[in-house]
């Protein structure tokens, strides 16, 4: 009788020990931590851009606060042309974004304003399990690993670890110095400078194959070019040799300095494009830089027999789109809005041209993600770009946008594309300069080269250059080495 008086207080007593356990979520259902908790409140990230539509961004976005719901993303896109004076300005009023576009030639004007990647982000997940009748959703601190020095340099063309990564002191107030190599920003696509040509003006010239040197680029400038009586062009071949209608002039000029051997910065970014480099040296007498600018010079001097530009001509782009010109130097995000404005146009693109027995050299021009100084949230901020740059998320950004990709190793998978395969083959050759800390004040000293040179005789061209290159040595922002 007692035994079983016994048996049963203990499984009264056990069976109210377990429902005590599921009441108050002890035992094996451990609650999140205060960390975890701080973590999950809630945060808003501001997203500015300037090139793609919301559109192109969201799938990715919602997916991204799907998985952290306490996190609230905003994006907004601005016009070209008003971009960096509302970014200055609002960042001056604190009401700046978390996350902002630059484009690759702006890190070292922006470097002050950007908070470097960390190694490390911590992010909360949300996960719900159970079933229908008791889903239970629980919630899990990760810590996780940015992009590397070591991945930007496997994963991407050798010109973006020049360009985003920058050396700073990172020791703490009152240590001593310490430099390391800091990311400062990351892109999601890489376009190149290539040539759209007019197949119908080549065809009706008997011009069967597109050049793909400047040799032969040049020799079919005498059967594209028309005049009329008076000696004006009606049909230009090429638009090189000018600067103010020349779409991305300082962009095709240095390309052309870059083909010829020109070294266009030294290892801390100083610009060295008016000295002959060490290699060359004993080989030639005059500057790569001067001979490249007197080969793009040459199609605005009308006493040459590769005439086919001058002052009095349209902007390229629109004599292009109007069938006035068989040639046209321009990148991937030309190409929807010639489709916008010529839809017949009988469209071709093709690589831009190179110099016969040199290395072959491309030229990149792209936008890159960075995160702000003032951000409250600069962990999450980076997570998310981070986020943007893993492989299956940069191509359904690049699929929705038409873009061709940063990752080299998605580079394959655009190759066949009729629209962006030639930008992508370009893109492991490609190549950009550090313009210093105001990049736009560097551009215009190149096109200044150019009005120059059509005022002074070939023979001042190497002074010239010289006095281009101490302008843009001026843009330079101190740095600390």
């Amino acid at each position: 009788m007692t035994s079983n008086i016994m048996r049963s207080f203990f499984k009264r007593a056990l069976m109210l020990l377990m429902v005590g356990t599921m009441l108050t979520g002890q035992g094996c259902t451990k609650g999140p931590d205060s960390q975890t908790i701080a973590a999950s409140q809630p945060q808003e990230l501001k997203i500015w851009a300037v090139i793609d539509d919301a559109d192109q961004f969201m799938p990715l976005i919602q997916a991204y606060q799907q998985a952290h719901p306490h996190i609230t993303i905003s994006y907004k896109r601005f016009r070209l042309e008003e971009y960096e004076d509302v970014l200055l300005n609002y960042m001056a009023e604190d009401r700046g974004p978390d996350i902002f576009l630059i484009h690759n030639t702006w890190v070292g004007k922006y470097q002050s304003k950007i908070v470097p990647m960390p190694a490390y982000t911590q992010m909360v997940y949300k996960f719900v399990t159970g079933s229908v009748t008791s889903r239970k959703e629980t919630l899990e601190l990760r810590n996780e690993k940015s992009v590397t020095l070591r991945d930007l340099k496997e994963r991407y063309p050798d010109t973006v670890y020049k360009d985003v990564t920058r050396r700073i002191n990172t020791a703490e107030p009152g240590q001593p110095t310490f430099y390391e190599d800091k990311i400062f920003a990351l892109p999601i696509s890489v376009d190149t400078l290539a040539m759209y040509v007019n197949k119908d003006m080549l065809n009706a010239a008997g011009i069967p194959t597109i050049p793909t040197s400047w040799d032969r680029f040049q020799a079919t400038m005498n059967r594209l070019v028309k005049v009329d009586t008076n000696g004006e062009i009606l049909q230009a071949g090429a638009a090189m040799g000018e600067a103010d209608n020349v779409e991305r002039a300082s962009d095709l000029l240095s390309a052309l300095m870059m083909q010829n051997l020109t070294q266009m910065v030294d290892e801390y970014g100083n610009p060295t494009f008016a000295l002959l480099p060490e290699a060359l040296s004993g080989t030639r007498n005059e500057l790569p830089s001067v001979q490249a600018l007197r080969f793009y010079m040459d199609f605005s001097n009308e006493n040459k027999n590769v005439y086919s530009w001058n002052s009095s001509m349209p902007n390229s782009f629109d004599a292009f789109v109007q069938g006035r010109l068989a040639y046209f130097f321009g990148y991937s995000y030309h190409l929807p809005l010639i489709k916008a404005r010529a839809p017949k146009l009988n469209l071709a693109i093709s690589k831009l041209p190179q110099i016969d027995g040199n290395q072959v050299v491309n030229y990149a021009n792209y936008w890159v993600w960075t995160v702000s100084k003032k951000s409250k949230y600069p962990e999450t901020a980076w997570n998310f770009i981070n986020y943007l740059a893993q492989p299956d998320n940069e191509k359904a950004f690049l699929d929705a946008a038409k873009r061709p990709p940063a990752n080299k190793a998605l580079i394959e998978d655009y190759l066949e594309d009729e629209e962006l395969g030639v930008f992508a083959s370009q893109i492991l050759t490609a190549q950009s300069w550090y313009r210093g800390a105001d990049a736009d004040a560097a551009e215009q000293a190149m096109l200044d080269l150019i009005n120059e040179a059509k005022l002074q005789p070939e023979e001042k061209w190497q002074s010239l250059m010289r006095v281009t290159q101490e302008k843009v040595a001026q843009t330079l922002m101190s740095k600390e080495y």
